[in-house]
């Protein structure tokens, strides 16, 4: 009786033992199958923050994230350092901050230093077939905008590469989720209106509503084409062999989300699933479903893929790789920066430690939102405008409509709009010194060309890269920091030893440093006119007439923003001769004519009054106009031709 039980033992020790050997031989034909390098897969959305279901907004309908999410790692805070498509994506392709190479301001067509890699090249000779489907959009030269890709356009894919053992690296952009896409009709709501959640600096109208319902609808079309490309790497069995990102390219679409640096212009999503064969190149806080509160930004992206890939990022790279072989230090703070936006010329810099951002304001004097042609096309912004004209705003919706402080600090943990700014309280004294200094700081380190106006980092790089130009002795950014900080301060608070310090950087022999000593002037009489004495006013005065003879046009166009507005029919009538010369004639160049003409339409009436000529003379064409066709002079005459708000 007990023979068959042993027999029957035996069998079942003997399956055991099968299925043990057996499970061996699986795994050990998984891990021989599986390739040593992963592949990477990037899923880009254009224009949206993280207005998603994983990021616990209830209003949100996008379950393929959310999926992706609930078996991934989920960041907390990335930044895009710029809230545009053209500069974050120089970033991103670059590995380095925008403004360290020029390209901060939009389509500004900047050349690249000769021999610099871009990580699409860099990851080719490490063996990846690299693929781009479909935008580029760099502010590079067409020389440059290639970027080394296998192949970029409608018909790039990673199915496309010549040997199905090669690994890939593949980026795919969804522009459904576009500004653009936000004002299209005709669309039928699947979100309720009503139940949308809105900002409160935007204000509660039909309108504001429809647009935020639409731009939800479209991050749901969105979410379903992330979970096509999925399901598609699934289909090809690549599912345990490719690292996927998702993220967005900036905040969203909305007004004062995109275009400017807020944390709401510059959150993007970013989730990040590594496939249990390629945990070792996972950060040391992976865990699927997780959160980390690690800050990265798109600085990081590139040295992160070529990390991912094994290969060692290029040394001129300024970000941290946040995975992989290389994998660094997690950052204190995030950068942000805003420079030229399509037509309107601005200068803003920003910084966060997650909790806390910092903005800093190179032109105060001008209003948030100024009229940006393909912003005013959104009609939350249009409607948004006439109410404020219409005085049937709050405080907190008008504010965008009006100039600005020096510096801002707002707390996204109590006030996450960033509507009041706190940067005057005692009890956050300490962290405005943080943020301000490691803001002025990164400015030096990293040889910020925003430091220079647009024309005049042309000017000086006319035979060399702007980076080049940035590494060298002609751009002494130790100097302009300082200038353009003290400017700044003038805003704030200005008396008869600013005038002096400000008149002293007029006489610099940097042509830069001149044109922060002027914007210094008229910032200082600007806000602060009525608290100096009529000899310091005349001091100030006299000293940007004898600006109007510099031999910089930057410079005579900075004297000429505060003698424009002066009560001084001399100075008036001197500053718009100048102001209609620099906007007309083509050797001023084409991004002197933008600079003059911003100045002419904030003082439209004055320089009529005054220089005896019509907008309609002035010439739209210039001898140096980038060979991307940009429409911005043609915008801003436009402009000039309608009535003033």
């Amino acid at each position: 009786m007990k023979v068959p039980h042993l027999l029957s033992f035996s069998i079942i020790l003997a399956g055991l033992g099968c299925l043990v050997t057996c499970g061996q031989s699986v795994a050990a034909e998984a891990t021989a199958t599986t390739p040593a390098r992963p592949n990477i897969l990037w899923l880009t959305s254009e224009d949206n923050g993280p207005e998603l279901g994983c990021y616990g907004d209830t209003y949100a309908d996008t379950p393929h994230i959310d999926n992706l999410a609930s078996r991934s790692l989920r960041y907390r805070m990335c930044w895009s350092n710029a809230p545009v498509c053209a500069p974050a994506r120089t970033t991103l392709i670059s590995g380095m901050y925008a403004t360290s190479l020029g390209g901060q301001h939009m389509r500004s067509a900047v050349a690249l230093p000769e021999g610099m890699k871009l990580y699409p090249h860099v990851l080719r000779e490490a063996g990846y077939y690299c693929t781009n489907h479909t935008k580029t959009d760099y502010n590079f030269r067409p020389a440059d905008s290639k970027a080394g890709w296998h192949d970029s356009g409608k018909t790039a894919h990673w199915k496309n590469r010549p040997d199905p053992s090669m690994p890939f690296f593949s980026v795919f952009n969804y522009t459904i989720s576009h500004e653009s896409k936000i004002r299209n009709k005709p669309h039928t709501l699947v979100h309720d209106p009503a139940k949308a959640v809105l900002p409160v600096y935007h204000p509660d109208t039909p309108e504001v509503r429809r647009d935020w319902a639409q731009y939800y609808d479209r991050l749901t079309e969105m979410d379903k084409m992330v979970g096509a490309a999925i399901a598609e790497l699934n289909d090809a069995g690549l599912a345990d062999s490719t690292i996927i990102f998702y993220y967005g390219d900036h905040g969203s679409g909305m007004p004062r989300s995109k275009r400017w640096p807020f944390n709401s212009g510059l959150q993007v999503p970013l989730v990040v699933h590594i496939p249990d064969a390629y945990r070792d190149l996972a950060p040391a806080d992976y865990l699927p479903g997780g959160v980390s509160d690690r800050l990265v930004s798109f600085v990081d992206f590139a040295p992160t893929a070529i990390s991912l890939a094994g290969a060692e990022p290029p040394a001129n790279m300024q970000g941290v790789p946040f995975m992989g072989k290389y994998a660094g230090q997690a950052k204190k703070h995030l950068f942000g920066y805003r420079g030229r936006m399509d037509e309107r010329i601005d200068m803003v810099r920003s910084c966060t430690d997650g909790r806390f951002v910092y903005m800093r304001h190179f032109y105060p004097d001008r209003p948030y939102l100024k009229h940006v042609d393909y912003m005013f096309q959104t009609p939350t912004t249009r409607i948004w405008k006439e109410l404020y004209e219409a005085g049937q705003l709050t405080d907190a919706q008008a504010k965008f409509w009006q100039i600005k402080p020096t510096e801002e600090l707002f707390d996204l943990q109590s006030d996450p709009d960033e509507v009041d700014n706190v940067a005057s309280l005692p009890e956050h004294e300490e962290k405005l010194a943080e943020l301000r200094e490691a803001t002025q700081q990164w400015m030096r380190s990293t040889r910020d060309l925003g430091l220079l106006t647009e024309a005049e980092m042309h000017r000086r790089s006319a035979t060399v890269a702007p980076r080049t130009l940035g590494l060298s002795d002609q751009f002494d950014v130790d100097a302009l920091v300082d200038a353009a900080w003290a400017a700044g301060d003038a805003w704030q608070a200005c008396d008869g030893q600013t005038i002096v310090a400000m008149q002293e950087l007029c006489q610099s022999e940097d042509p830069g440093v001149r044109y922060w000593g002027c914007r210094g002037l008229a910032l200082g009489l600007g806000s602060h006119g009525t608290v100096l004495s009529e000899d310091e006013i005349s001091a100030a005065t006299g000293t940007l007439m004898e600006k109007l003879e510099d031999a910089n046009p930057s410079v005579r166009l900075a004297a000429c923003d505060l003698l424009i507005r002066l009560n001084d029919e001399g100075a008036q009538r001197a500053a718009a001769e100048e102001l209609m010369n620099l906007a007309d004639l083509p050797r001023g160049g084409y991004y002197v004519g933008i600079a003059a003409l911003n100045v002419i339409d904030y003082n439209r009436n004055a320089v009529l009054r005054h220089s005896g000529r019509g907008f309609d003379s002035i010439r739209k064409d210039r001898e140096d106009e980038p060979s991307r066709g940009n429409d911005y002079i043609e915008r801003l005459l436009i402009t000039l031709g309608q009535p003033q708000s």
